[in-house]
C-alpha cells in the first residue's frame, strides 16, 4: 500500500509531478495491500490461460491446417476442452494456492509497488534477465525430467500431447509445476523490481509458453524476429520425439540446446527436409515425394 493519501502528497515525496502512467497506479493502487496487488496473479493467469489459445484452438476447428505442424492429428472439440479443464483443476488446486502462499518469498527478495514507476528500458531489461536465468535454469531441469524417474514419476503427464494444443501448455504433473515454479522466481530474486514488471513477467512467460505449444508454425509470427528463439516448430519437435529423449530442452531460447548438442536430432530432421524439397522441386514432383513437417525421428 503506498504511504501517501494524495497525488500532491506523492509528488511532494518524489519532488515532481506524477507522470500520467504514475498518476494511474496511485489511483488503483494507493488502497490496495501489497498481497492483494500480488494477488492479481492469479487472475491474470486464469484469463491468460482460458483466453490466449482460443485463436487457435478456432483455427483448429475450422481445419485450417495449412501452418499445422502435426497435420496428421487432429484434436476433437471434445479433447480440446478436456486438456482445458484439466488444466483448469491444476489451476484452482496448484497454481492459484501456489501464488496465495509465496507472496513472503516477494517481499523477501524485494518486489516493490510503489513510487517512482520504473522506466521503459528498465522494465525491459529486467524482463530480459528474467527470461534468461529461468530458460537456463529451466533447460536443466527439464533434462532431468527426462531422465528415467524424473520422466516416468513426473514428466511423462505432460508428454500425453506428442502434438501439443496451446491448453496443454499448462498441463503437467502438479510436481513439475512446483519445480518449474523455482527458475520463474530466480529472476525476480536477482533483479528485484516492480510489482508491475513481475506482473508482465508472469504474464508474458505464459504466454510464450502456449505460443510454442499451440502446434501452428505461422511464417508471420513476430517472435520469429527474436534472436536465437525457439518457437513453436522448435518445441513441437521436443513433444513429438517424446519419451526419454535428448532432443530440445529449451524452454524459451536455443542456445543452450546448441551448446550442450542437445538440437542435433532436430537439426538433423531440418537438413532432411531441405533435402526432400530442393529434389522434389527440381525434378517437378515426378518421383512422387511427399514431404511431411514432422516425420523424421531422431535423438
Amino acid at each position: 500500500m503506498l504511504p501517501y493519501t494524495t497525488v500532491e502528497e506523492a509528488a511532494a515525496a518524489l519532488g515532481r509531478n506524477l507522470t500520467s502512467a504514475e498518476t494511474i497506479w496511485f489511483n488503483y493502487s494507493a488502497n490496495k495491500s501489497d498481497y492483494c496487488l500480488f494477488c492479481h496473479n492469479i487472475l491474470f493467469l486464469f484469463l491468460i490461460f482460458s483466453v490466449v489459445p482460443l485463436p487457435v484452438v478456432f483455427i483448429e476447428l475450422m481445419r485450417f491446417y495449412n501452418h499445422k505442424i502435426q497435420q496428421k492429428v487432429k484434436l476433437s472439440p471434445s479433447e480440446m476442452l478436456k486438456c482445458y479443464k484439466d488444466v483448469m483443476k491444476m489451476f484452482i488446486f496448484v497454481v492459484g494456492p501456489l501464488q496465495l502462499v509465496s507472496y513472503p518469498s516477494i517481499k523477501m527478495i524485494g518486489i516493490r509497488t510503489g513510487l517512482p514507476l520504473p522506466s521503459g528500458w528498465e522494465i525491459a531489461l529486467q524482463l530480459l534477465v528474467y527470461f534468461m536465468v529461468e530458460d537456463y535454469t529451466n533447460y536443466w531441469i527439464h533434462r532431468f525430467l527426462h531422465g528415467k524417474w524424473g520422466y516416468e514419476k513426473i514428466h511423462r503427464v505432460h508428454h500425453e500431447y506428442a502434438a501439443p494444443i496451446g491448453y496443454a501448455a499448462p498441463y503437467a504433473h502438479w510436481a513439475e509445476i512446483l519445480i518449474l515454479g523455482i527458475p520463474s522466481f530466480l529472476g525476480p530474486a536477482m533483479a528485484p523490481g516492480h510489482m508491475i514488471t513481475f506482473w508482465l513477467w508472469i504474464a508474458l512467460r505464459q504466454i510464450e509458453a502456449i505460443e510454442t505449444h499451440s502446434g501452428y508454425d505461422f511464417p508471420w509470427t513476430l517472435t520469429k524476429y527474436i534472436p536465437f528463439y525457439g518457437g513453436a516448430d522448435y518445441h513441437d519437435y521436443h513433444h513429438y520425439v517424446g519419451g526419454q529423449s535428448q532432443s530440445n530442452f529449451a524452454s524459451v531460447f536455443t542456445y543452450c540446446d546448441y551448446i550442450y548438442g542437445t538440437d542435433k536430432g532436430y537439426r538433423y530432421q531440418k537438413k532432411v527436409l531441405k533435402k526432400l524439397k530442393e529434389e522434389m522441386a527440381n525434378d517437378g514432383g515426378q518421383n512422387g515425394y511427399n514431404v511431411p513437417t514432422q516425420n523424421l525421428k531422431s535423438d
